[in-house]
């Protein structure tokens, strides 16, 4: 997989990409790139990794994910914020998959310095 395109998107491999934010070794550095991450994580089934970029206030007991779910691309249709010079920022997106698609508007805060997810709402 180390010369496979990331999933999320973007023109790097996985591990040069998405693989160390999964790894801890980097940190997501905007709202958007936690983004691709956490859709790049549910394509690998990493649960772990979207509890630990999930706002403590509003995460979940556990994450459950279905094996049989196939992502097949991430658009990002709109950011405000969410840079290295905010504390918030917010992304819109649409995340396929085979026989569908999810439309969320999603927000992100920065807790201790790093990018978390917080909440959204799903678009039509």
């Amino acid at each position: 997989m180390a010369d496979h395109p990331c999933p999320c998107g973007l023109p790097e491999t996985y591990e040069t990409c998405c693989g160390r934010f999964h790894a801890g070794t980097a940190a997501a550095p905007t709202a958007e790139r936690l983004m691709r991450s956490r859709y790049c994580a549910f394509v690998r089934l990493d649960a772990g990794y979207l509890l630990r970029t999930w706002h403590p206030r509003t995460r979940p007991e556990r994450v459950d994910l279905d094996p049989g779910m196939r992502w097949t691309g991430l658009e990002i249709l709109e950011t405000a914020g969410g840079s290295a010079f905010h504390s918030a920022g917010t992304v819109t997106f649409r995340a396929s998959y085979r026989g569908g698609s999810l439309h969320e508007h999603s927000r992100f805060e920065r807790v201790g310095g790093a990018w978390v997810y917080v909440d959204g709402d799903f678009l039509s």
